[in-house]
């Protein structure tokens, strides 16, 4: 098994403050980047796309209102594996990355092998998800839900550390 390393790439007080920016309004332009920075174009946009091959910038998306597009019940789901020496929890990974009900899935410690954060549209299509695709993976020992009852705080902003220049 290969231990995974942090990569980090060397940020300075306008890079962070370029994915500060981005976080708030990723529809901004390079143009509204650069004025809101004082920064010339040219520059901030080599900022910018040196940021995104590197992996810092993965992607830009809108943020939605799940509520508004019918998704009322959010689900946290922990999975335990009855052994870890076959192949079902990486198949179970496998699996679980495909599916559009899946906002994330992580690995834990604990109780659970792993969490899931999923949404449905009412209970009974929770309850088909968790009877058609979780119940049918091979190797689940357990299968324990908690449903939402209110969003205290949601959010996929990162919270941007100073920089190590200080």
């Amino acid at each position: 098994m290969q231990k995974k390393t942090s990569k980090r790439i060397s940020l300075d007080d306008t890079d962070l403050a370029i994915l500060a920016l981005l976080q708030e309004d990723a529809s901004i332009s390079n143009a509204e980047l650069s004025e809101r920075l004082s920064l010339s174009l040219t520059p901030c946009w080599r900022r910018r796309k040196r940021m995104e091959e590197a992996g810092v910038i993965k992607g830009y998306q809108a943020n939605l209102d799940r509520r508004m597009l019918g998704l009322d019940i959010m689900a946290f789901v922990h999975i335990r594996f009855s052994t870890h020496a076959d192949h079902a929890p990486d198949d179970f990974e496998a699996v679980i990355a495909q599916l559009p009900e899946v906002l994330s899935c992580h690995k834990i410690t604990g109780d659970a092998d792993y969490v899931l954060q999923v949404l449905a549209e009412d209970l009974d299509s929770y309850s088909d998800f968790i009877e058609q695709v979780l119940r049918r993976q091979v190797g689940i020992a357990s299968i324990q839900s908690s449903l939402a009852l209110r969003e205290v705080k949601t959010s996929s902003r990162i919270a941007i550390p100073k920089s190590s220049k200080d």
